[in-house]
């Protein structure tokens, strides 16, 4: 079997306790169409409560993953776990279209992402489609400023779910909207009300495949079950192709304050902005969640795409600059605080 053509498609649902995850995938479940969907489920305790809670059907398998937090202890088992999938899957043991990775509340989405690009086996046949993070909007302030891990998770995704906004005045509304956009420009968000979101708004997103979109956030959307989707939305950070070393991880949850920062520039020399990523990586990679430019280069007609995840990150070369279009360079990190005065000079000395 052709590996490309089977590769399966990857969702890391992830979000602080309490966030609404199981809410969310009981939605999924009452309106998928007959497609077979596979969840892996992580809970830190050695019982699984969630998994009790979801109303499964036949379309519906669940693997069960306690003991310790996916992104410490039992790292190595979602390893085994995807590499059993995939020969079971090859072997017409099991049949599903995708499969959804539910995290604990206390999981840094960091180790597992690097999961999917470090094992060759798993780099090969899985594709991992985006990182879809759920915050309550109830309690998400209190929790940033108790749970750190509450910062890798929105620093890390793709899309933002905003859950429990019924039980929030408009004041806090805009408090909790203001702090996630500090902390992740890049992703859009969406409102969903006890877990009522059509599936096209989480799935499908192909955050991770190389692309010159470099759209920053402009707001939020308010989906109801009953809607079809009002904008044409654009994915962000969809990394990447080429490895460098990986993370070394400590086996933690600890994590400082996130932001975004945004480097501009206009024409750049390729050898400088050469030098300026390696050395960004190579000092500040274990602190950058996730990063992406689209580059302008001198004498050269396509954009330089950068994408990356810590010290795992890819360069390519993106679509040709317009005649009409501005050459202008744009750098964004979701990272903990990094010198940016400092960095941003430097970015600027790349400047051909």
């Amino acid at each position: 079997m052709d590996l490309n053509a089977a590769k399966l498609p990857v969702t890391l649902l992830t979000g602080f306790l309490g966030s609404g995850k199981t809410t969310l995938l009981n939605y999924l479940l009452a309106h998928n169409q007959h497609e077979k969907i596979l969840i892996i489920e992580n809970e830190f305790g050695s019982t699984n409560l969630d998994s009790r809670l979801l109303n499964i059907s036949t379309d519906i398998n669940i693997i069960e993953m306690t003991g310790g937090c996916i992104c410490c202890s039992v790292q190595g088992e979602l390893t085994n776990a995807l590499h059993k999938l995939h020969a079971e899957r090859m072997a017409g043991k099991l049949q599903f279209d995708r499969l959804i990775i539910e995290t604990t509340g206390l999981a840094d989405p960091a180790p597992i992402i690097q999961t999917f690009f470090i094992d060759e086996l798993i780099r090969d046949t899985i594709t991992l489609d985006a990182i879809i993070t759920l915050v309550d909007a109830e309690h998400i302030l209190p929790h940033l400023d108790e749970y750190r891990v509450a910062f890798s998770q929105i620093g890390f995704a793709d899309r933002i779910i905003l859950t429990k906004t019924d039980r929030i005045n408009e004041e806090t509304k805009n408090s909790v909207l203001a702090k996630i956009h500090q902390i992740n420009s890049k992703a859009a968000i969406f409102v969903a009300i006890n877990g009522q979101i059509a599936k096209s708004q989480w799935l499908d997103i192909h955050a991770f495949e190389l692309t010159d979109d470099l759209t920053l956030s402009k707001g939020f959307f308010v989906i109801h079950p009953d809607q079809k989707l009002a904008h044409k939305l654009q994915t962000d950070f969809k990394p990447f192709t080429l490895q460098k070393q990986p993370l070394s991880w400590q086996n933690n949850h600890e994590n400082d304050a996130i932001r975004s920062y945004l480097f501009t520039a206009g024409e750049l020399d390729l050898q400088k902005i050469d030098q300026f990523m390696e050395q960004l990586i190579d000092r500040y990679g274990n602190d950058m969640l996730r990063y992406k430019g689209v580059l302008a280069i001198k004498d050269k007609q396509e954009r330089l795409i950068i994408q990356g995840v810590h010290k795992v990150v890819g360069f390519d070369y993106g679509s040709a600059w317009q005649n009409t279009e501005n050459r202008i360079s744009q750098f964004v990190v979701i990272s903990r605080t990094l010198p940016f005065a400092e960095l941003n000079q430097a970015f600027l000395a790349t400047v051909a």
